[in-house]
């Protein structure tokens, strides 16, 4: 299976960010972190430092399954500034298996740079005005083509099975969130415990 790449920019929301990790590598998906900054260490918007896996600069991207961009402020107005991001968020929508998955404020860097144009979308409240010529739908998760978005912290856990249901399959995504006990009985579909 091709490599993940997760971003960390300063100021990156943790618990999207470390939830979404945790998952896909409960799920077999490799996954790395990288660090925008010039050091392995990034904080996050609550102040936890986390150590990144690799540094963006010294990173060859060749062909990833994923690249996940968790939300939080600053976090996400870092990503979009970083702009040797830009290029490789392009390439990924152009790749015929690329796929790309943000959460919160993050999807605020695909819109600025046009690649959420006709495409159902969702984001945290008051970065709507980001999505140019996206439909906002207004649910915690939503998959559109080569997209899985969220809209806040609270829905990382339901994002991060999301990948893996778009990665490997519903039953493993459903097989991983029973073994977190996120279900109220065993063998539930992913549907029991969202609506």
């Amino acid at each position: 299976m091709k490599e993940s790449f997760l971003f960390l920019a300063e100021g990156f929301e943790e618990i999207e960010a470390l939830t979404a990790v945790d998952v896909l590598r409960r799920a077999g998906i490799p996954v790395k972190t990288v660090s925008l900054t010039t050091a392995l260490q990034v904080s996050g918007a609550h102040g936890v430092t986390v150590t990144a896996d690799l540094i963006f600069d010294n990173t060859l991207f060749s062909n990833p399954e994923w690249l996940i961009l968790p939300g939080g402020m600053p976090g996400a107005m870092n990503l979009y500034e970083f702009t040797p991001l830009h290029g490789l968020l392009k390439n990924q929508i152009d790749s015929p298996s690329g796929r790309i998955a943000a959460i919160c404020a993050a999807p605020l860097v695909l819109g600025q740079l046009g690649l959420l144009e006709g495409r159902k979308v969702t984001c945290y409240p008051g970065f709507e005005n980001y999505m140019k010529g996206a439909e906002i739908v207004n649910a915690p998760v939503v998959t559109d083509d080569k997209f899985v978005l969220a809209n806040g912290p609270s829905t990382a856990l339901q994002w991060a099975l999301t990948i893996v249901s778009e990665t490997k399959g519903k039953e493993v995504a459903t097989e991983i969130a029973n073994g977190m006990l996120l279900y109220p009985k065993a063998n539930a579909g992913l549907g029991t415990y969202f609506g």
